[in-house]
């Protein structure tokens, strides 16, 4: 006996369909340039199968059962979705990825990468995108262990240069990220004299956010050992709770000044020199001599060379000279 698979094909969907759509099983064999009884037999095939009644016998018609109509409307589902995944196949075959996924930073700005995500999709491309937020090390972990394929903002300079991985990937500069030490204007350190020493700044609550690093070690920037840190999962949530004045920290300039200029936050000045990162996007190399980069990859890449991408990714305007 044949199983559901065996006997659910495509073929077999459209041909339950002819049959549903003429109402005789003699006009859907005409229609289908069948011999009545192969097709009466193949509907007897399918049913045993499933072990259900697909057809109403009763009458002269070929009327569904609630079953039948219930395969029917799965199958052209199913009818759709393999006219999808032939067109999909075509067009994957011109060097198209079938997916292609994006680790992104949490200092990486997000409306200019939903933009971008917009101008891609105009293309009308058969691969998938999906976007993969990640924070400091687990930005390049997810590049490096084959979880995305390219990275944006990927600050652990030293990390990507020394990694066993790094003859496998390869990266280009994104752009500066300055640190400004920011506070609420109601938090105690607000009204302190400048520059603030380590040793006062150590007394307060710091807010930090968690590396989504999964192996190694993580990482933190501008922490100091032996304070009270208040971890949070991403960088808006970092900038609402400065806001708050649950701790104080170092935030980017470019989300912060907004901030500082309505004074909503205080920048204050610190003993320690300016806090600043060298951001990267990275990518993985195609291995083989004759194995060329993906299509949507290609333009990812592109848009990247464009200065002006770059500064709006790192929430900054491009200065011009």
């Amino acid at each position: 006996m044949s199983s559901a698979r065996d006997v659910l094909t495509p073929a077999s969907l459209a041909m339950l369909e002819v049959i549903a759509d003429t109402g005789s099983f003699a006009a859907a064999a005409r229609r289908l340039d069948m011999v009545p009884s192969a097709l009466t037999y193949r509907v007897r095939q399918i049913e045993d199968a499933l072990d259900v009644l697909l057809f109403d016998r009763t009458s002269r018609q070929a009327k569904l059962t609630e079953a039948g109509a219930e395969l029917l409307r799965e199958g052209q589902k199913l009818l759709v979705e393999v006219d999808a995944i032939a067109n999909r196949v075509k067009r994957v075959a011109t060097g198209w990825e079938p997916q292609l996924t994006i680790a992104v930073d949490s200092m990486i700005d997000r409306s200019t990468v939903m933009e971008l995500c917009e101008s891609f999709f105009q293309l009308n491309p058969p691969t998938r995108l999906k976007l993969r937020a990640e924070t400091l090390s687990g930005t390049l972990e997810a590049l490096s262990s084959g979880q995305a394929d390219l990275a944006l903002g990927v600050v652990m300079d030293g990390v990507l240069v020394n990694s066993q991985s790094a003859t496998s990937l390869q990266r280009e500069n994104l752009g500066t990220v300055y640190f400004a030490f920011a506070v609420a204007p109601h938090h105690p350190l607000a009204q302190h004299q400048e520059p603030v020493p380590d040793q006062v700044i150590r007394q307060h609550r710091a807010v930090a956010i968690a590396d989504s690093v999964q192996r190694g070690a993580s990482v933190s920037i501008g922490l100091l050992s032996g304070q009270d840190v208040f971890t949070v999962a991403d960088l808006p949530a970092k900038l609402d709770a400065q806001v708050r004045g649950l701790g104080v920290g170092f935030l980017p300039t470019c989300v912060a000044q907004s901030y500082i200029d309505t004074g909503r936050l205080v920048e204050k000045k610190v003993e320690r020199a300016q806090q600043q990162v060298q951001s990267y996007y990275a990518w993985r190399r195609q291995s083989g001599h004759h194995v060329q980069q993906g299509r949507a990859l290609q333009w990812w890449l592109e848009q990247l060379q464009s200065p002006t991408t770059r500064a709006a990714l790192l929430g900054t305007r491009l200065r011009l000279p």
